[in-house]
Order: structure tokens, then sequence, then C-alpha cells
């Protein structure tokens, strides 16, 4: 008799579990995913084309407030967590909510999960959403590019769309971010990649996408999503930390794997932390993980047109997953806001749409805009907020053009923010020790 599951996810992680262990497995029948986090996923089905021969209706998709329900209505067996960036308290909460309704809770690990690659990969993970991991995919690209090696970089997923056309996704211009049709938040990941002349891939099926990122690579670069642990079998791991939410490195799931996994483990944002929080990361690194090497590193902050700050009543628009999904209540754009001695404007009275449900949901939010933008709508509620609200200038702290994608009244000056090494030991020395051609 097969083993009824479900998977609990939030369009990425929960796919490329099913893919890599239950599509083909004779013992399991996944009978449906419950999807959270991210808007418009639940009510879908994920198709027969990717669920398996299994599968010939594909699997339904439902909203995670359901579980209960559906663990007794399916007679469910085994409920699976897929997805990231949570409290303890709150996977123990889901734990319990689990064995309640009658069912075992189950957290998948890297053996199941990672697939092995024919040329090195070096994954780039975190403790929590919002530590750097992009900044240091592009940092990591640039040194292996002056060796004169071809790299490709493949994202974690974020299939939001039609998940049919986005099996396997490939991105090399602008022009292939509009073709993929990519939401707001996958194009501000994949854009600066793009703009350094780097290849990306993304999607759905990630034994499709490996395959073909090998084919013009001599190494890869996955870059996490949230504190996702990789979907690959990395010859180095270099896991981000943020000293600026010290603990959260062992509070969080599965943050702390990624700590305990880590070859190298960055202490970054030194500069702006205070001395307190770097000490609670180092001495937990030296706790739970004592052999990884240690960098220290600053996300060293530009702006490109300071006249526009200095002085000036700005709207700061921050990168949105690390104000929600992360927690924080600010981000580059404040930090880079306050130094040039900007006067910060609430948001608040001129949010549109979706946007107020936001604030509600996440009462830690700062004087700050996240720039949500999973649906075209919630583009359109985006700049509706930024033309209503009274500023000088918006500050945008996200990796995205903004620009592109919406038309402000007001000037924009974009904010940047780059990996900067402090010391050593470097990234590069460890680099040529770690990550030797394959055969």
């Amino acid at each position: 008799m097969k083993t009824n599951i479900i998977i609990m996810g939030a369009a990425g992680r929960d796919f490329h579990n099913h893919n890599v262990f239950f599509r083909r497995n004779h013992y399991y029948n996944v009978v449906c995913f419950t999807a959270t986090q991210i808007p418009n996923i639940s009510g879908r089905t994920y198709p027969k084309e990717l669920a398996g021969t299994h599968y010939p209706k594909g699997i339904p998709i439902y909203p995670e407030e359901q579980l209960s329900k559906l663990i007794k209505k399916f007679k469910v067996d085994q409920v699976i967590l897929a997805y990231s960036d949570l409290p303890f308290s709150e996977v123990m909460h889901k734990a319990s909510l689990v064995n309640a309704a009658g069912a075992d809770f189950r957290l998948m690990g890297p053996e199941h999960t990672m697939i092995k690659s024919r040329k090195p990969v070096i994954a780039v993970n975190a403790v929590r959403t919002g530590c750097g991991k992009s900044q240091t995919t592009r940092y990591i690209a640039d040194i292996l590019r002056s060796r004169g090696k071809r790299v490709v970089v493949v994202r974690h997923a974020m299939p939001y769309g039609s998940l049919l056309k986005q099996v396997c996704q490939r991105f090399e211009t602008y022009e292939d971010l509009n073709k993929h049709n990519v939401t707001r938040e996958e194009a501000e990941e994949y854009e600066p990649l793009i703009e350094m002349g780097l290849v990306v891939y993304a999607g759905v099926d990630y034994e499709k996408i490996l395959r073909a990122a090998e084919k013009e690579a001599d190494y890869i670069i996955f870059d996490g999503g949230n504190n996702d642990t990789s979907f690959f079998k990395p010859d180095i791991q270099i896991t981000l930390t943020d000293p600026h939410r010290p603990g959260h490195e062992i509070s969080y799931y599965p943050g702390e794997t990624n700590l305990r996994m880590a070859d190298v483990i960055i202490i970054n944002k030194i500069k702006t932390a205070r001395k307190k929080g770097i000490k609670t990361v180092r001495d937990n690194i030296k706790k739970y993980n004592p052999t990884a090497v240690v960098i220290e590193a600053q996300s060293e902050i530009t702006v490109n047109n300071p006249s526009l700050l200095r002085n000036r009543r700005v709207l700061v628009v921050e990168d949105g997953p690390t104000l929600t999904h992360g927690g924080m209540p600010y981000g580059a754009g404040t930090i880079a806001a306050k130094r040039y001695n900007a006067k910060i404007m609430n948001p608040r009275p001129h949010l549109s749409g979706s946007l107020k449900d936001v604030f509600k949901k996440y009462p830690h939010l700062g004087n700050v805009l996240p720039a949500m933008g999973y649906s075209p709508q919630q583009v359109w509620e985006l700049e509706s907020t930024i033309n209503k609200t009274p500023c000088d200038a918006v500050v945008s702290g996200t990796p995205i053009d903004l620009r592109r994608i919406i038309r402000a009244k007001k000037p924009i000056a974009r904010i940047r923010y780059e990996l900067k090494e402090l010391g050593k030991p470097r990234l590069e020395t460890i680099l040529k020790k770690f990550t030797k051609p394959k055969h």
C-alpha cells in the first residue's frame, strides 16, 4: 500500500522535492500540495506533464489553511514541510497541527533532494532572507571569470506563472525577461546578473535545468532563495550570516542547516552592525560549525545620484522579500537615505490595493515600501502608491531598476550594494582550493 503524502510549500522547494524524490517513487502517493507565502499559487494544479505518469490528472494545490481538513479527507500518512525561512517555533506549531490531525511530520534532508552535477558547483546560501546572497554570487562570478572560466548561475525556483512554460528558463538578455513574462521578484534576481553578462537558469525541473547549464559552464553557482538549502550537491557551500539579526542563524529553518553544512561562512554587513550582534554571530559559528572558514565582509552601498537624497523628502522602496519573509524593518535604501540626511516619508496613508494587506501581515515594517510585484496588478499598486506619496524623490533599494517596470512621477535614485571583503582569508584563495574542474 502506498503512503499518502501532502507537501507543504510556496511554489519552489515543494515542486523540487516532488520532482527528485516522489515523481517516480512507487511507494508514495502525493495527494496534494499546500501553498502559502506567495499569492495566487493555491487553486491551481501541478500539471500532469510535470507530476509524472503516476498522476494523470496532475496534483491539486490547496491553501495551507485547509491542511487539517486535507489530512483527514485524503487519509494522509505524512506531511512534508518544503519551504523556507520559518522560525523554529512556527515549524513546531505546524508539526503539532499535523500530528494532531493524525499524520507524521517530516523534513527532508539533502541526500534525498540534492542533484549531483558533472561540473563544479558553488552553492551560495544564507541563514535568513536578505543576508547578501545575490551580491556574493556576483562577486564569485567575477572571481571565476577573471580566471577565464565560463560561469552559469542557477537561481532558486520562483515559478509563479505558467508552470508548463517555466520548466527550464534561460535568461541572457532583458528581452528574455519579457519573453518569459517574469514577475518583479524574479526580475529583481535576474536583472543584475544579466547586466554583468551572465547566463541565468531557473524554472521548475532542476534536473533539466542543471543538464542544460552544464553544457555551457565550467562552473555553476547555485544562488539560493530565502534561507533554503541547495538543490544541487555543492563542491563548496558558502553561507551568509547577518549580524543585524544576531541569533537568527540558529533559530530559523533551514538556516541553521546551512550554517552547520557550510565550508565557508561570511559574516556580512560588518560596518553597519553593532559589535554585540557581530559577537553573537561569531560565537554561534564557533559553537555550531567550528571548522568552517570565516570571512568578514561589508555590503558596500552606492547611490547613483546622491543629490536626490541630500536633505530631501524621500520615499524608500526596499527589497520585498528582505522585509517580508526576512523580517527586516529596513534595508539598503534606508541606510543610504540616513547617510544623506534625507527625511523618510511614511507610505501607509497612500497604500493601494493588496499593499494594505502586506502592512497588516508584517507590522514590523518601518516607514518603507516593500517592492511587491508578484502580478501585474501588484506592480500597478506599487506604482500608484509611489506616485501618491508626497516626496521629492524615490530611493530604490531593490536590485531591479524600478524605471523599467513603473512610471514614476518623481525622480528615482538607485541604490546598489556589492560585497566587499574585509581582511583575510579571501574568497579567491578559498575557491582555488575547493573548486577543481571535474573530468
